[in-house]
């Protein structure tokens, strides 16, 4: 019997996980590079999704539905420090929350999906669509009027606003990352925007949900990084 050549095979996986570990920190280096360059011509910009006390408030309608509690804190202080450095970076800041009228008569009398589910729940009304907190918006950044959807583009006024602005790339966050932040992600791609999803800024309900947006959906529509690389590439020029 031909013994099997464990030990070649065991040296070829090694070898195999090196390259794609070398070829994986290849792209990070590359986009890193990209939105530092895209940051030094003045066109990027930060999108906050619904850092809103009914996310972030410990009375917050959705926030008592989030299971996975360590994932949304960790999500708020990596969301504090993105916003603390875009700030200092002078990037332009974008705030797209909800806020409905009473009854919310703007989704009308839907049957399904989040315009029946919003107006049972009775979300994003009075202070539960309030920014939360240290996300609430400093003069001169944008707060994103007209949204009616899952989307920040979804009726709203971002699109003029970004393309009368030269922006191209968009660095998105928030939540929740499999309804709101996915929706952003690709209507984003879909206007013809880079889209650069900062993962560790963002969270789901559960661990399953972010795990599939992270595996199986973003590479369609941009790419991830987590926040310490975006400040690093924003703050690097100001050095």
């Amino acid at each position: 019997m031909i013994p099997f050549p464990w030990q070649a095979v065991l040296g070829a996986t090694v070898l195999c996980a090196a390259l794609t570990d070398s070829a994986s920190a290849g792209i990070r280096t590359a986009n890193a590079e990209a939105l530092r360059q895209r940051h030094q011509a003045g066109q990027t910009a930060l999108v906050l999704i619904e850092f809103q006390n009914e996310w972030l408030a410990a009375d917050g309608k959705l926030n008592g539905l989030v299971q996975d509690r360590a994932q949304l804190a960790d999500a708020v202080t990596a969301g504090a420090h993105l916003l603390d450095a875009a700030r200092t970076a002078g990037l332009p800041i974008i705030h797209s929350g909800l806020r409905f009228e009473p009854g919310h008569p703007e989704l009308g009398q839907a049957r399904h999906g989040l315009r029946e589910a919003i107006p049972r729940v009775g979300t994003f009304r009075g202070t539960g669509a309030d920014f939360f907190g240290p996300f609430q918006p400093v003069p001169g950044e944008f707060v994103v009027g007209g949204r009616l959807g899952a989307s920040a583009f979804a009726g709203s006024n971002l699109d003029s606003y970004l393309r009368n602005r030269g922006i191209k790339t968009l660095l998105i966050a928030g939540f929740a990352l499999h309804v709101c932040v996915e929706s952003t992600l690709r209507a984003a791609h879909d206007l013809g925007y880079e889209v650069i999803l900062v993962d560790d800024a963002s969270a789901a309900f559960n661990t399953a949900q972010r795990t599939h947006v992270l595996d199986e959906v973003v590479h369609h529509f941009g790419h991830a990084m987590p926040s310490g690389e975006v400040i690093h590439a924003l703050t690097e020029t100001n050095e």
